[in-house]
Formats: structure tokens, sequence, C-alpha cells
């Protein structure tokens, strides 16, 4: 008889180890608390314009392709790409911008541009980090379940133990003078959700998924990541339930029982929760949890992000797919989003055209725009801080790039702290998770299985292996191979 394991939430790492688990003959069941699956990658449409809800930036596309390979399949099954030319945009100023490319080569040029040697120390750098990329991404990744320090010790990591010891910031700013090279070799860093001063210099293989590897765009946007894994899921039989919320864990004799789903008891043989690892304990009896309130509160936390989705009746100019507004002040802002948190003063930002690369985004002549703002988690969320902050931002804009946009708004909505608490679950509103310091790196993240109750696990951006979206793909595997192994031993 198939054994039954229950899924909570249905991000990128429940997608994934439902797809796992139902090919290795489980039998496998999502409970999804919204009207949509796919959690934070979820999408909306709204007045002929269509918007991803979270993930916007298709980096690692080696990690989705091997993922696709283990079930026989290649992405380009189930959806169309484009590498993107330029890459993305990163604004400094209406005269002082920077168009990264799709080729080291081209990138590198640009750089010397900017600062006479610089061309060949990127390169220098990237087949540095691209070393790291290989050592971390391709062959360590998948044998990291956090569950010993030796998962981290081999002949190659020794050798690099001096990265873990030294930070992003440092290692850039030894390299490279100018500051506007140093802010784009630092942007990497945000999606791993800690400051470049507080991650391990190791981590420069993101330089790597950035200009080695390029940056993608799916036809239809990360939705089509989505829908790819849901199909193999249901390929292999796995049972989807929209609009079901876990309201409890059941256990008996320290053993998952089932769970109660909108007041109705189902029962289980497994339980993995890839919905908020904080949320999930709550839904058990406090003898159970493994980790304190306190744990969570002193925890580095990942920013949340005040975002807006946009759709405007015509088109922008001097702008492209990705753009970095990088016109104020890098460090101030980190510091307001870690050191001394509060809503930043003049904050970076981050404007998202999806319509620049496929027009069917958006209606004929107009423009699909999504603007994310990193900011601190806990902040106090109203309408009005929420308007101040997009005046802002168009104000910004318009000075920097010469586009109006206030008046020709014909579709907006805000999301903000509050509602990543309110439909994610989401401790402190973070929109990405758990930061990727030294002290929160692989075995020192919360644990894929819980020692508590026999049967209980994790997946997702809490846990191993970290934030993004390749690492919660890989999350899945992780927890899936453990659930297999455990399984084998009785």
């Amino acid at each position: 008889m198939k054994k039954k394991v229950f899924i909570i939430g249905s991000g990128f790492s429940s997608l994934s180890a439902a797809c796992y688990l139902s090919k290795s003959g489980y039998d496998v069941h999502v409970f999804e608390k919204n009207d949509m699956l796919g959690g934070r990658a979820s999408q909306f449409k709204a007045e002929g314009f269509t918007f991803d809800m979270g993930p916007s930036w298709y980096w690692m596309p080696d990690v989705f392709e091997r993922f696709f390979n283990d079930f026989g399949k290649s992405a380009k099954d189930f959806y169309k790409m484009k590498k993107l030319n330029p890459a993305y945009r990163v604004i400094f100023d209406k005269n002082n911008q920077i168009q990264i490319g799709d080729n080291i080569d081209n990138i590198s040029d640009q750089f010397e541009k900017i600062e006479k040697g610089s061309g060949k120390k990127l390169k220098i750098f990237l087949k540095e980090s691209k070393e790291n990329y290989e050592l971390a991404v391709t062959n360590m990744l998948y044998k990291m379940p956090g569950r010993s320090i030796l998962e981290l010790i081999n002949s190659q990591t020794i050798l690099k133990v001096n990265l873990f010891f030294s930070n992003i910031k440092k290692d850039i700013e030894k390299r490279f003078k100018d500051s506007r090279l140093r802010s784009v070799l630092q942007f990497p860093v945000l999606f791993l959700g800690a400051k470049p001063s507080k991650t391990p210099a190791f981590y420069n293989f993101m330089n790597y998924a950035d200009f080695g590897l390029g940056t993608w765009q799916p036809k239809n946007g990360f939705y089509d990541v989505v829908m790819a894994m849901i199909s193999i899921a249901k390929e292999n039989g796995v049972s989807f339930n929209n609009n079901a919320e876990v309201d409890k864990i059941e256990i008996k004799n320290k053993k998952v029982k089932g769970i109660h789903v909108n007041g109705e008891f189902k029962e289980c043989d497994i339980i993995i929760s890839g919905a908020d690892y904080h949320h999930t304990e709550s839904l058990i009896d406090v003898k159970f949890r493994q980790y304190s309130e306190s744990y969570w509160n002193n925890r580095t936390w990942s920013p949340s992000s005040l975002l807006f989705y946009i759709g405007l009746n015509k088109k922008l100019n001097n702008l492209n797919h990705h753009n970095l507004f990088f016109d104020t002040d890098f460090d101030k802002h980190a510091d307001e989003i870690y050191t001394s948190p509060k809503w930043p003063t003049d904050p970076l930002f981050y404007l998202n055209i999806t319509s620049k690369t496929y027009e069917h985004t958006a209606p004929k002549g107009h423009e699909n725009c999504f603007i994310l703002i990193p900011i601190s988690t806990n902040l106090k969320d109203s309408e009005a801080l929420r308007e101040k902050y997009f005046k802002i931002v168009l104000d910004r804009i318009k000075k920097v790039t010469g586009n109006e946009i206030k008046k020709n708004i014909v579709y907006k909505r805000s999301f903000c702290v509050s509602d990543f608490k309110e439909t994610y679950n989401s401790f402190g509103g973070n929109a990405y998770g758990l930061a990727n310091t030294l002290m929160q790196t692989a075995l020192l993240r919360p644990k894929l299985q819980s020692k508590k109750v026999k049967k209980l696990y994790f997946s997702g951006q809490l846990t191993v292996p970290g934030p993004g979206v390749p690492p919660a793909i890989v999350s899945g595997k992780l927890v899936s191979d453990m659930i297999i192994n455990n399984e084998r031993a009785f």
C-alpha cells in the first residue's frame, strides 16, 4: 500500500517534493491555502495585463534543466524562453547608466570603459566565481541536507575556507575602485537576502550566475515554471487542493497522524511543509516545536518588499525589461533594512517591464510594470505609506528616464508587509526567507526533518539550501531524498 504524503503549500519546494515523491511511488496530496497554486510565484491577470506576483529573475537555468531532466524532460518541453540582451540596465542618474550584456566579453568591455584595467580584473574574478559555482551548485548543493559539518568539507572547500571568513563587499572593493562597478557586482547578493558585508565571499558564485549564465525570461513569466512542475506532478498522480488552509497538525505518540484542513481531519503517514517554517510549527503543540520565538526573532532575515503592479496605456522609453535604480546610496539603504530598521529615506528600487520582451503580457500599445522596493521586515504598513513611496518612485522614474507615468496608469495594485503576512503566513512579512549569512549557512539553518516529531519534514527558503527559486527546487529534492532513504531504513 502506498504511503500517503501531505504537503502543505504549493511553492517551488513543495512542487519539487511532490514531483520526486510521486515518481517514487508515494501517494501525494498538496494543500494550498490560496486560490492559485505556486505560492509566492503565483500570477494574476487584470485589465488585459498578466503579472507575476513574485520571482522575476530567471537565473541558474542549469538548475531548472536538471530538475526537468530527472523526469526525462527538458524546460523547452514546457515553455519558451529568451535570453535577455541587455540582461538589465543599472541606472545611476540620467546620463550615467550601465547596460549589462549577455556575455562576459561584452560586460568586460563595459567595465573597461568605466575603470581602466577592470575588464581584465572582471574576467579573473568571474573565473574564480565560476569555480565556486561549479563547486557549490553543480557538485555540493544536491548533497547538503544540513545534517553535518562534514557536508561542507572536502578537498576543494578546504582550499577556499578563507572565502567563508571574508565577505562579498570586502572582496569586491579590493578589486574594483569605481563605486558603480562595485554596486553592480554586489547586486546579485541581494538574492541571498543579506548585506554584502555579511555575506561570505564564497557566494561570489552568484556573479557567475549573473554574467556567465545570463538572465532569461519564460514566455508567460515564472508561472510557466509553476505550470510545468504541476504538469509533471499530475502526470505522476499528485492531488492538488486549493483554498485548503491547514489549521492544525495532529500528532500522536510523537508521530504525525494527519492534518486539519478547513476544520476537517485528514489522516496521512508523512507531512512536508513548504509553508513558512515558523507558521508550520505554530500548528503543533509547543512541546513539539524545534525552535522558540526568541530563535526566530534573533535570525537575520531577508528584506520584505513594497511591490506595485502597474498597467500603463503607453509605451516607455529609455528602459529595458529589468531596470535597477541605483541613483541613491546603496549602503545607506542597506543599513536602513538591516542595521537600524526603518522605512528607507532614499530607496533603491527595481522596475520590471515584461512587455518589453513579450508584448502579450499587456494590451497592444500598453506596458506591464512591476516595481519592487526592498524594505525591512515588520515595518508599519499603511496605505498612506505605500502612496508616499509610490510618488517617490514615479518622481524618480520621471527625473532619471524622462518617462511621465502618473497620468497613464490604467491599473494599479500594491503588496507589502501585511500582505506577505496574510497571504503567505510570512514571518515578519519577509519576502525571501532567512538570509545566507555565515551563521545561517547549511547545517546552521533550520532542519529539513523534525527531531521531535516522527515523519514531519520541512522544505523551502527557511531551511536548506536557502532563499531563491533554484535553491527552493533543490530543497524539494533534498527533503524527498531524505524521506525515501529514511523509509527504506525501516
